[in-house]
């Protein structure tokens, strides 16, 4: 327990445990208790959907009002930034959008990715915030974005795949079997070197770093599981959602990590208060629910059963209208993006959280 109690959690063990570095474990073992066909086909039932997609997946894009629009503090100090940010992706959509729609998707997919892979980083450096003189640490930086860009790499170099990110055709696919092999080689070789350097440190040291290697094995078993491994929707969804969903919701509601040595809780505004969870939970559901809705209803007309409210919403079908319709209901998800690089830098001399 002491050992436990030295380690540089944001929260705490059981906080960090449960919530940040335990999804990507929990979720491999329900992807293996599915019957075979949902790791292997495109199939995905709605209720799976509904609880992936929605009540994770679009409601952590929701929790970034908690880190800046909720907070008078916060919205006080980045005021510029909260308005220019989300005029600004607009815009940028917009101008995607008339280039054609898969000129958009392809745009707001890679955007995605980078805001994925970025938090993998980010949380590696929180739980190496006191390891800055380490020797050989860079080898952690390369593993954390080798994990998430070799199984991208495969992903790009593999058509066929199951699963996509948003829309069909929305990344490059080239079929190469010597990239996917050469790729593979360095996976292989990046992450030899990794452990070895781990082993060397605790021969040394007797020193063993437990949240930041439970949090590189979480990523490696994500990333490859859900695009490499697998080749189903709900294995892709349930690997990557739940993997990246939980721990950012987790973040917010702990308000980011201490600067000081000893993990403390840094929640602010009466959201915090004795019904704050609940309020904070209901709050990014509720804002989820109504952006899938309104995609259901205006465009997509996929899951009626589970948004039939929105079923009376007319169709979208004109190019010019959806030009200036599709950017605006992508808008929380681009700000959420481009924020997201923003709200948790610290100033310089201090501690950097997730970005």
């Amino acid at each position: 327990m002491h050992m436990l109690a030295r380690q540089p959690w944001i929260r705490s063990a059981r906080y960090d445990g449960l919530l940040i570095l335990a999804p990507p474990f929990l979720a491999l073992l329900l992807v293996l208790a599915l019957p075979a066909p949902y790791r292997s086909t495109a199939q995905m039932p709605l209720l799976a959907w509904v609880a992936l997609v929605v009540l994770i997946d679009v409601a952590h894009v929701y929790g970034t009002l908690f880190q800046t629009y909720f907070d008078p503090l916060r919205r006080q100090q980045r005021r510029t930034l909260l308005w220019v940010v989300p005029l600004g992706c607009y815009a940028a959509g917009v101008a995607m959008h008339s280039l054609g729609s898969m000129a958009f998707w392809r745009a707001l997919a890679y955007l995605a990715v980078f805001h994925f892979i970025r938090q993998q980083y980010g949380f590696l450096r929180l739980y190496g915030r006191h390891e800055a003189l380490a020797p050989g640490r860079w080898l952690a930086t390369a593993l954390i974005y080798y994990a998430t860009l070799y199984p991208l790499l495969f992903w790009h170099l593999s058509p066929g795949r199951n699963f996509n990110w948003f829309v069909d055709g929305e990344f490059v696919q080239y079929n190469w079997p010597l990239g996917r092999q050469l790729a593979t080689a360095a996976y292989a070789g990046l992450i030899a070197a990794y452990a070895i350097r781990e082993m060397l440190i605790w021969h040394r040291t007797r020193v063993f770093n437990l949240p930041r290697n439970l949090l590189m094995g979480g990523t490696l078993i994500s990333w490859y599981a859900g695009i490499v491994w697998f080749n189903g929707d709900l294995a892709f969804t349930l690997l990557n959602v739940v993997s990246h969903g939980i721990p950012y919701l987790a973040l917010v509601w702990n308000g980011g990590v201490s600067t000081t040595q000893t993990p403390a809780p840094t929640r602010r505004g009466a959201w915090a208060g004795k019904y704050g969870l609940a309020v904070f939970l209901a709050v990014v559901v509720v804002f989820a629910y109504l952006e899938e809705g309104l995609w259901d209803g205006l465009v997509w007309r996929e899951h009626g059963s589970a948004f039939s409210w929105f079923q009376a919403l007319p169709t979208v079908a004109s190019p010019l209208l959806l030009m200036w319709l599709v950017p605006l209901l992508a808008l929380p998800q681009a700000t959420h993006y481009v924020l997201d690089g923003f709200i948790w830098r610290k100033p310089k001399g201090r501690s950097q959280t997730t970005r």
